[in-house]
């Protein structure tokens, strides 16, 4: 059994609801605890205290964050959390310092973190299509998710200690979220986390919880 804390960065803000994310935490939790996982979960849209959540951070084997992509970053709602969480880590947890030392301060910087020896995973969601990442010309210019918008999300996450373990993405969720599109990704998903986690049991999600709107 593994310890899984999941951070819901879907920020309710102007046309967002944060409705995709919603599903998307449900899940993941329901996949993960019907494969004996043990689960938190918070939502940055309701009131928290970064000293209980930096308490999370230091309980969980594996973070789990799910963020929609906003102009090319994370909301600002997820971007405070983290400010604040990882500010009440600090020498309490999480990270202790840059990792340089005094003497020699033109190396190691980034290996400050205290919690190595635990994971992380990143799921995005984005209105972009698949496309524009992979074909040439088109807007990312052949940069995959990882490797552009989201290389700081990673870095900040290697800063602390954690190691990255496959994440997944989801794409063309405004302009063209059908039934069928959002089936697919559920199935998709459900063996992504199978694959990650356990040795794959058999899992299905309430037809209920099939659910979007917004990011």
């Amino acid at each position: 059994m593994k310890k899984i804390f999941i951070i819901n960065g879907g920020q309710t803000f102007a046309h967002s609801g944060g409705l995709f994310n919603n599903t998307l935490t449900m899940w993941t939790q329901d996949t993960l605890q019907s494969l004996g996982h043990e689960v938190r979960i918070t939502n940055i849209n309701t009131p928290y205290i970064p000293e209980e959540e930096a308490e999370n951070y230091k309980w969980a084997d594996t973070i789990i964050y799910h963020t929609p992509i906003w102009w090319f970053q994370v909301p600002n709602g997820l971007k405070k959390y983290i400010d604040e969480v990882f500010t009440a880590g600090h020498n309490n947890g999480i990270y202790a310092n840059d990792g340089r030392s005094r003497k020699n301060p033109e190396i190691d910087y980034g290996t400050g973190g205290l919690m190595h020896g635990k994971y992380y995973m990143v799921t995005s969601s984005w209105n972009a299509p698949k496309t524009a990442f992979t074909l040439p010309g088109e807007f990312f210019d052949e940069h995959t998710e990882d490797e552009g918008v989201l290389f700081g999300f990673h870095k900040m996450n290697q800063f602390i200690g954690l190691k990255k373990i496959n994440g997944f993405h989801f794409h063309d969720l405004e302009k063209n979220c059908t039934a069928e599109r959002l089936a697919n990704y559920h199935s998709e998903y459900i063996e992504h986390l199978q694959n990650e986690f356990t040795d794959k049991k058999a899992y299905q999600t309430p037809l209920s919880r099939l659910q979007t709107t917004s990011n």
